[in-house]
């Protein structure tokens, strides 16, 4: 044989040997000085030849052997068996002269050759760094998605091992996010979250983990903490949401809640995944969580990451887009609406009772006083937004407060085009108060951002959900605004409002009209109130003595039947103890 095949010859001869000694009934009770040497032997072969399998069965011989006995030498091995694995994939990385991104190629680390991959090899040209990657890095980082996921399902609900755990899951959570390991991610974090229900499961087993206990269900928070981490860093968002699940799940389990630098950084990764997700509404309760926590319980917070904060929430929320009003009916089918399940999901996750809603954060923040806390640039914007009337100035007082604060943060950038979107909804709620028509192009010149068509592109969804009583006309090229007494909003629009448009003044002085009659004919003929309902209890008297006998002899039948009912179910159970 060649010196190389010889060399791989012996290894595998030793290393079953070893394999076999640690299966032998006469070493079944645990000597330190022998066993420990033997298993690390055992291991840097396995690591050697690639053999992740046969490294967990002998791993899965020595917990039985030292998990009642020295569980800290089990630990000492499998920290170095990890670490000899990480050094080698460091090594093949630095021997291929590969980068972690060049690893994206491959998909899936358990079937690196597909049918497709392979079809598509035989037709491409491969150069030497892609034949490196393939034949020296690639079986290296599969051998260590081998070992992490090994030493995972070998250490999983044992609370002797439970840190050691936490610390692999961790390990080989930084192992997807060094090497972008996607499919690998997804697959770990469904691993992780089936042993954590084993553990709700299982409770009642000998060495199980008992997640009533705080140090325990801080370990697993601290976990998902970190899981929730490497999912936005690997752009999971998907992922993250599920891990944000999860950890909801685990803070229900407790009694008390988790310390408050943990629920802050929680906090603080939503509003992250949920800004990713483009929820406005969700991503200011987040940040307003955040606030509370930071300004509540962290007394050296400095007034500049005070103001940084609350500046943050206020601009989340004013970005909120203005919600359209609800009719009584709309509200009430918008009951079997999904969305609303999922509103109350995501507010559960808050730790909120019931889905925000634009108008109750606007009252939050004032509550809290976070428009006078923010950065001075940012002050007068509230109060141009939410309190002031002043429809031929707002847009342009917005974009010029917005480009100041572009410039000076940075941070806060994402949200000035929302920001932008919401002045100009704001700005034709105003004009539809005081004008009855206005041409386009006068529109236009108010807001110094904006193009005809998108103003048109941003109008006509609430003009459609007659959010805005507004319709345009081309052929004039205005907008006209008001409606007719058809428009069945029931709602007050929240924002800086002069009076009411013509259609609400309208359908209130129907109402008023109504109501006013009817008290005329009450107080003109009394009588005639009184002689209705004497009529209508009449009416009332007589169809029930026409169907009172027929009515009677159903109940009676109704009785005898439960009666003969229970009988025979009496004497089926009597016969059958019998």
């Amino acid at each position: 044989l060649p010196p190389f095949l010889r060399k791989q010859w012996y290894q595998r001869r030793v290393a079953i040997t070893a394999g076999e000694v640690l299966r032998m009934r006469r070493h079944r009770q645990y000597q330190h000085d022998l066993h420990e040497p033997i298993i690390t032997l055992y291991l840097s072969l396995c690591v050697e030849l690639k053999k992740g399998h046969a490294a967990k069965e002998g791993l899965y011989q020595y917990k039985i052997l030292t998990q009642n006995t020295d569980i800290n030498s089990l630990e000492k091995v499998i920290r170095r068996f990890v670490q000899t694995a990480e050094n080698r994939a460091e090594e093949a990385s630095k021997e291929a002269k590969s980068s972690k991104g060049d690893m994206a190629d491959v998909e899936d680390l358990d079937m690196l050759y597909t049918p497709e991959s392979l079809m598509l090899s035989t037709v491409s040209g491969e150069d030497d760094q892609d034949r490196a990657d393939r034949t020296v890095l690639t079986p290296w980082v599969k051998f260590l998605w081998e070992v992490y996921r090994h030493v995972l399902d070998i250490l999983k609900n044992n609370n002797k091992v439970e840190k050691l755990y936490q610390d692999m899951a961790q390990l080989a959570f930084t192992f997807c996010i060094k090497y972008e390991r996607k499919t690998e991610f997804r697959k770990l974090s469904d691993s992780v979250r089936n042993h954590l229900n084993l553990i709700i499961k299982h409770s009642h087993q000998a060495n199980s983990i008992n997640l009533n206990d705080p140090v325990s269900l801080q370990l697993h928070l601290d976990t998902r903490l970190y899981q929730l981490d490497c999912a936005i860093k690997i752009s999971l968002w998907q992922e993250a949401i599920k891990t944000i699940n999860d950890i909801h799940s685990l803070m229900q389990l407790s009694k008390k809640k988790p310390k408050p630098q943990a629920l802050a950084n929680y906090y603080k990764k939503q509003a992250l995944v949920f800004s990713k997700a483009n929820n406005r509404l969700f991503e200011a309760c987040a940040l307003m969580k955040h606030y509370q926590l930071v300004f509540d319980q962290k007394k050296t917070a400095t007034v500049e990451e005070k103001q940084m904060l609350a500046s943050g929430v206020l601009m989340a929320t004013l970005a909120i887009p203005l919600p359209a009003s609800m009719s009584e009916n709309e509200k009430y089918l918008d009951l079997q609406n999904s969305t609303k399940d999922k509103n109350m999901t995501l507010a559960s996750y808050l730790d909120l009772q019931h889905a925000p809603t634009r108008e109750t954060l606007i009252a939050d923040i004032v509550k809290q006083g976070i428009p006078g806390k923010v950065y001075p640039e940012l002050q007068p914007l509230f109060k141009i937004l939410e309190v002031d009337f002043q429809p031929l100035k707002l847009c342009s007082l917005v974009d010029t407060m917005l480009k100041e604060v572009e410039k000076t943060y940075p941070d806060l950038t994402s949200y000035a085009e929302d920001v932008r979107e919401v002045a100009v909804l704001r700005l034709m709620r105003q004009l539809a108060q005081v004008y009855d028509k206005i041409s386009i192009s006068k529109v236009v010149s108010l807001i110094p951002y904006i193009e005809p068509l998108e103003l048109e592109l941003l109008i006509i969804e609430p003009a459609k959900t007659l959010d805005l009583q507004l319709r345009i006309d081309h052929s004039t090229q205005t907008f006209i605004f008001g409606s007719t007494i058809q428009y069945q909003r029931e709602e007050t629009t929240s924002g800086p409002t002069v009076q009411q448009m013509p259609s609400e003044m309208f359908r209130n002085q129907l109402v008023l009209l109504y109501n006013a009659l009817n008290k005329s004919v009450d107080l003109i003929s009394p009588a005639m109130k009184v002689q209705a309902k004497e009529g209508l209890r009449h009416e009332s008297i007589s169809a029930y003595m026409k169907s009172a006998k027929r009515d009677q002899q159903n109940m009676i039948k109704r009785k005898e039947m439960i009666e003969k009912r229970k009988k025979y179910r009496l004497r089926l159970c009597v016969d059958t103890t019998a």
